[in-house]
């Protein structure tokens, strides 16, 4: 049994920077995430993609912010429990919390924070027969690394954002780049689709619009061409030695939903003051929350994770005023930072 102030569920950003606000009010946290690496989407679908509207940092990528938040919860290191889901959550008679991970890890905590994003979400799959001898070999839904992809005959299925992105940025040093829409017209922003074009008429990328794959050949995993079938007219046999798919997301609450917590939509709802739910002791940040005017922001989340901290901390300490104490000038916090006066 672990025994700690807070249990967080979810590592992305708003979950990391939960363990920040916990700490400068001197509360302890523990991080739990179904994922096998912090920082949520933005490490695990886009990484390489700019975030241009978190305060003071004109741009970052995801994984730089990642790095960021990692490096300020320094002094305050949670223990993070990784590649696991909380799957029960049970009020104790003593209005602590009984948590246990689908594994069998279990954690005793004062208050719960649920900052899982979307919730346990997965990449939505290619339906084409035998995909899944190719998935993750040959077939990817996410880019960890897109030097793999070097002198690469690819081909990419989406018409979104993320489809349309790993054209460009992959254009570069692929062989070649094949994209394959259903639709013939593009769900991403105009810019990209306009640099997208002009990679067409260079002859680096090819697009087959109004079409969808219909089956894959290749052995021991390894993808050797991807059948397309376009709306009107014949199957085309395209060579390719990858398949990249980027057909979105499809996020679910999961065990989250068993709760007995209100739920609103696939999301939480939640109060402006203290961010708690409808079970006291159990707060929601970012983007698993709901309340009127609620805006999915990064920021937003920020935000409302400092007054959750505050809330949790008055729960915790019930007969004491929590003050407000700034890191510029307050020797407390420059205690629990590690800084000097």
């Amino acid at each position: 049994m672990i025994k700690t102030d807070v249990v967080i569920v979810g590592a992305g950003p708003c979950g990391l920077f939960q363990v920040f606000e916990l700490g400068l009010l001197g509360l302890k946290a523990e991080i739990v995430d179904s994922l096998r690496q912090p920082g949520g989407q933005c490490t695990e679908l886009y990484p390489d993609k700019p975030i241009y509207d978190i305060p003071a940092i004109p741009m970052c990528t995801g994984e730089e912010l990642t790095t960021d938040l990692l490096k300020q919860i320094e002094p305050f290191p949670p223990g993070m429990h990784l590649g696991e889901e909380v799957t029960v959550v049970r009020v104790n008679d003593d209005e602590t919390f009984y948590v246990e991970t689908r594994a069998g890890k279990q954690f005793e905590a004062k208050a719960i924070v649920i900052a899982a994003g979307v919730g346990s979400f997965q990449p939505r799959g290619l339906r084409v027969p035998d995909v899944e001898q190719y998935e993750g070999k040959s077939l990817h839904y996410r880019v960890r690394d897109p030097e793999k992809f070097a002198g690469k005959r690819l081909v990419i299925l989406g018409g979104g954002d993320s489809a349309l992105d790993w054209v460009v940025e992959l254009a570069g040093i692929a062989e070649h780049i094949t994209l394959v829409h259903r639709r013939d017209e593009y769900r991403a922003v105009p810019a990209t689709v306009e640099t997208m074009r002009g990679l067409e008429s260079q002859g680096k990328v090819t697009t087959i619009e109004s079409a969808k794959a219909k089956a894959i050949t290749g052995k021991d995993g390894m993808v050797e061409s991807i059948t397309i079938q376009p709306k009107e007219g014949d199957a085309v046999e395209v060579p390719a030695d990858d398949v990249l798919v980027f057909f979105g997301l499809a996020p679910k609450l999961g065990p989250i939903a068993e709760w007995g917590l209100d739920i609103n939509r696939k999301t939480i709802n939640v109060d402006t003051e203290k961010f708690e739910t409808s079970t006291p002791g159990i707060y929601a940040v970012g983007d698993i929350n709901y309340y009127p005017g609620k805006k999915k922001l990064i920021l937003c989340g920020f935000h409302e994770a400092a007054l959750a901290a505050f809330a949790i901390k008055q729960r915790i300490e019930p007969d004491k005023k929590v003050h407000v104490q700034y890191t510029t000038t307050s020797p407390i916090m420059h205690e629990r930072l590690g800084v000097e006066d």
